[in-house]
């Protein structure tokens, strides 16, 4: 018993223990276990009039009981498995008022630490080496694993360059999954 009284024991024990705690910090695996679910809507622009203190309506504000206008697809794709196995729709979207939205449909992939959404200039092929080279814009932390769910794409994005959107990790650089936008 002697051998556990020893400090080069004791040492060698408290970095045994550091090392497991920072390595469960990292890889954080029971998120493989976990699921996050988000189910969000379509995205709408309200259709109802604005008046600010008896301000004449804009002309490109439709009257009340006007008709609608529906979003508009730009692009779509359906999402291939990279790291963790990945399927689902992503599809770009513009809104009656010109803003723009990456809508991810019935997702289902592994959680993970640290999981973006990105949108790539890079094409989408078997595995995911390619993803992180060239150009990338930023939408966010990944919302939920399962489900739906609405990103908006900053105004200035120039979506003519950015063809895939991938769920990326950001921890280990790696894709779960990703969609060619066509």
């Amino acid at each position: 018993m002697k051998l556990f009284r020893h400090p080069v024991t004791l040492a060698v024990l408290g970095l045994g223990v550091v090392a497991f705690a920072f390595a469960m910090y990292l890889f954080q695996p029971w998120r493989l276990f976990t699921t996050v679910a988000v189910d969000e809507p379509p995205p709408a622009v309200s259709s109802a009039p604005k008046e600010q203190a008896g301000a004449p309506l804009s002309p490109s504000e439709p009257p009340a009981g006007a008709p609608v206008k529906q979003n508009e697809q730009l692009a779509s794709g359906t999402f291939v498995t990279h790291e963790h196995e990945t399927t689902g729709t992503a599809r770009v979207l513009r809104l009656p008022n010109g803003s723009r939205v990456l809508r991810l449909e019935n997702l289902n992939t592994s959680d993970g630490p640290d999981l973006r959404v990105w949108l790539s200039d890079q094409p989408v092929t078997g595995n995911w080496f390619n993803l992180d080279d060239g150009r990338h814009l930023e939408l966010g932390h990944l919302k939920g694993n399962k489900g739906n769910a609405n990103y908006a794409i900053p105004a200035d994005a120039d979506l003519t360059s950015l063809k895939s959107v991938t769920i990326w990790c950001r921890r280990f650089s790696v894709s779960f999954g990703a969609a060619a936008l066509k």
